[in-house]
């Protein structure tokens, strides 16, 4: 830790530039498939009125790094051969994805979204409620274009499961008692479901459902869990320039996040008290500053980077069924990667 304070913080375009290289290296068996996928989900996010064609179109670069339709393009050529089902599937997960990401501004009231304004920042809370729903719908459809409807059961199913964990993160937000169990929970639903059902269609889709897809499933379970974790630590301690997106929403919108919950478990008493009373003025930017240095200072952002790593070997661990193909190394780096996202 103490390193990185006092080595020379890299500039946001070195860092998008490492990020775009290790990620071409992790995507690299299936470089040709996926840039059918990004070609499909461009022609899918098109309409005929001028309006709403602008509103898709603007959405597109939601996409970023694209892990859920990677991952399901690694596991379908990791499990077989990838299919023209694969790739339906895959701009499907992407989809549904982006559908999260543009609800997500209007919960967290957020204002970027990859160095951008946020759709819901441009155009509205109603006009963005819509377009989700409606990437949702669309997403579904096209699903159920495919004639083995298994692809569009799991997404259904993945989807309810989001919407569950959103909705229990929202009844819980500034609930400052969370506990560590509850937490995972709701990152299990409205995160780490899509990752899992991605891995695991990619699988089912190659003819290995099963045990093999079950063990897709719990690799891809496991990677999003140390996702989120790490997307937590971002929120406090991130780069905008570098992330994309507003930070510091989540101690704004009082969520307990894995650095506050064990913060908090350390505390008793008095100093409990003051300890919860200060992460209820999260919102003001010179108090946030405050519980960061806290949070530093107790060792509870290394103790969520310390989780997040347990989750990245748990997914490693779930892939050993692939042997030692040249692809299960890649399903180790993606794991790595997550955990080490901010370079």
């Amino acid at each position: 830790m103490a390193t990185h304070q006092q080595a020379q913080a890299p500039a946001p375009g070195d860092i998008s530039k490492a990020l775009s290289s290790v990620i071409g290296l992790l995507y690299d068996p299936i470089r040709d498939d996926l840039e059918r996928v990004r070609q499909r989900y461009r022609e899918e996010l098109t309409h005929e009125d001028d309006y709403i064609n602008n509103l898709l179109s603007y959405i597109q670069n939601y996409s970023g790094k694209m892990l859920r339709p990677a991952l399901l393009l690694l596991a379908g050529k990791a499990c077989g051969e990838v299919t023209e089902e694969h790739i339906i599937l895959a701009v499907v997960a992407e989809m549904i994805h982006t559908a999260t990401l543009v609800h997500d501004d209007i919960l967290d009231d957020a204002t970027t979204r990859r160095g951008r304004a946020s759709i819901n920042h441009m155009s509205g809370n109603e006009i963005t409620v819509l377009l989700g729903d409606h990437l949702f719908s669309h997403a579904l459809e096209l699903a159920l274009s495919i004639e083995n409807p298994i692809g569009a059961h799991r997404f259904s199913r993945a989807v309810s499961r989001t919407c569950l964990g959103e909705i229990c993160q929202v009844t819980n937000r500034g609930n400052l008692e969370l506990t560590e169990d509850t937490y995972y929970r709701i990152v299990k639903g409205k995160t780490a479901e899509l990752y899992a059902t991605s891995a695991e269609i990619g699988a089912i889709y190659s003819g290995r459902q099963g045990k093999d897809s079950d063990a897709m499933y719990h690799y891809g379970m496991s990677l999003g869990v140390a996702f989120q974790i790490m997307d937590d630590i971002l929120d406090l301690r991130g780069d905008e320039d570098t992330v994309g997106k507003t930070l510091g929403t989540d101690l704004a919108n009082g969520k307990a996040t894995l650095p506050v919950i064990h913060y908090l478990s350390q505390l008793s008493g008095a100093d409990r008290d003051a300890g919860l009373a200060l992460l209820r003025d999260g919102g003001n930017p010179k108090v946030r500053a405050r519980i960061i240095a806290e949070l530093n200072e107790r060792g509870c952002i290394e103790y969520a980077e310390t989780k997040a790593q347990e989750f990245v070997e748990d997914a490693k661990r779930s892939v050993e069924f692939l042997g030692d193909q040249p692809l299960a190394e890649f399903f180790r780096r993606l794991a790595d990667f997550v955990a080490t996202r901010e370079l």
